[in-house]
């Protein structure tokens, strides 16, 4: 209750200010840290949730650009505007504005070693920026700054020393609970515990993330490395935990994940999983059966394909509704029935016995072109999806993510609660799609700066 009456109180200032005619009271009325604490807050609503406050973090964006441009020396005398300076950076702020304000500081030599690190992380130099802040201790900073500095340097070191990056991800959640730092730190957890096969940690922080953030906007991201932990997991995650994990998730979610998991680990030939994870997105919850989901009719067949029931599986297959299913899954459908129809065509006559001639050795240019043709004859399979870093613009405030790939079908089923429900053919364009990736731009560039590591 306390923060949302602060945050209602910093909202009611906030636009009093931006409606001001008078474009300098905006700028001048609260100075850089109020309105980077402004900002905090709004994100952590949206980390919590609440969509709604989508636009005014936009405006706060451009506000709070405008005011630290006017910045000078005396306003960074006060050591809080210059500790906002950096956090406005990495919570999505234009890297331009932040390294002009730095050039104009009077700040202590330890707080300009800070801002060199920042500025090489956000200009995409994660080696010089490692070595700037290898000395630098976030536990030892203000917590509003520390825990920011703790999720840039996990994510910068999450590739070569996985097991310090974790360490720094928990001391970051430790500083920031319950914020767009807590929650960008749990989602980057997921992935590294996946990397390194690690099925304990995968399942905590999973639980964790679902618990807390499993509305924010970035939870198609957790999705993506959910669902690939799974798989690359699933000797060491029980089904009953992974029960546990969903059962979390209201029921549209829950029977999304498990028709991702279903499809991934059929084509990875994990039957067992897919029909546990098939027979679960069937099932549904509180009576509400998916039986008549196309895929999860198809999902659950491909796990049963050459079993000793292949006319019931044949007879399923014939009854899935092909135009309900994206291109992906009808060449796996198609794939499915040929092999069915294999199953119980008759043996083809044998040629006359003969001495056998000697089999030659195939070259090494045969095999690899065998291996390529099996490759070939396979649908694209859907992963987790990668991170890029957010690079700035030469000038100018409004800074755009880079483009993201348009989603498959079952990674665009994953959306936020205040999206629009998918048609009911995954391939077909939604008319809204074009305003939901131009706010999903906006969205991926603040995550970015929040410390997805520049390669």
């Amino acid at each position: 209750m306390r923060r949302v009456a602060v945050t209602s109180r910093m909202m009611g200032l906030l636009l009093l200010a931006a409606g001001h005619p008078s474009s300098g009271f905006a700028q001048d009325a609260l100075q850089p840290y109020q309105l980077v604490r402004s900002l905090q807050l709004i994100q952590d609503r949206i980390a919590a949730g609440d969509h709604a406050a989508m636009p005014m973090q936009a405006k706060l964006l451009e506000m709070t650009d405008a005011r630290l441009r006017e910045a000078d020396a005396q306003d960074f005398q006060e050591p809080k505007n210059f500790r906002a300076l950096l956090v406005y950076g990495m919570s999505g702020g234009n890297p331009v504005t932040v390294e002009a304000a730095v050039s104009r500081a009077a700040a202590d030599p330890g707080d300009l070693a800070i801002a060199k690190g920042v500025i090489d992380y956000l200009n995409g130099r994660p080696g010089d920026a490692i070595k700037a802040l290898e000395p630098i201790d976030p536990m030892a900073l203000p917590g509003d700054l520390g825990a920011f500095l703790a999720l840039v340097k996990g994510s910068l070191l999450a590739g070569d020393e996985p097991a310090a990056a974790l360490k720094l991800l928990d001391e970051a959640k430790l500083l920031s609970p319950g914020t767009l730092v807590e929650e960008a730190a749990l989602r980057r957890s997921v992935g590294i515990a996946v990397a390194q096969g690690g099925a304990a940690r995968f399942a905590l922080a999973s639980t964790q993330y679902v618990e807390r953030y499993l509305y924010s906007p970035y939870a198609s991201q957790f999705a993506d490395s959910f669902v690939s932990g799974v798989i690359a997991l699933h000797m060491s995650i029980s089904q009953d935990k992974l029960a546990d994990i969903t059962s979390m998730m209201d029921p549209e979610r829950e029977k999304v994940i498990y028709l991702r998991i279903a499809r991934r680990a059929a084509i990875d030939g994990l039957n067992e999983l897919s029909a546990f994870a098939s027979t679960r997105a069937e099932q549904g919850r509180d009576g509400n059966t998916n039986q008549d989901d196309p895929r999860a009719l198809l999902y659950s067949s491909l796990s049963t394909v050459t079993s000793d029931t292949i006319e019931d599986v044949r007879a399923k297959l014939g009854k899935i509704d092909r135009s309900k299913l994206s291109d992906g899954d009808r060449d796996l459908l198609d794939a499915a029935q040929t092999i069915a129809g294999e199953v119980v065509a008759p043996p083809a006559s044998l040629p006359a016995a003969g001495p056998a001639p000697a089999a030659a050795a195939p070259t090494q240019p045969e095999v690899t072109a065998a291996q390529a043709a099996d490759s070939a004859g396979l649908p694209p399979v859907e992963g987790a999806a990668s991170e890029q870093p957010a690079v700035a613009p030469a000038d100018g405030v409004a800074t755009v993510a880079p483009s993201a790939p348009v989603p498959s079908a079952e990674t665009a089923a994953v959306l936020p609660a205040s999206a629009p429900a998918a048609s009911a053919s995954p391939d077909k364009t939604d008319p809204t799609d074009a305003a939901m990736m131009k706010t999903r731009r906006q969205l991926d560039l603040i995550d970015q700066m929040l410390g997805a590591a520049p390669k």
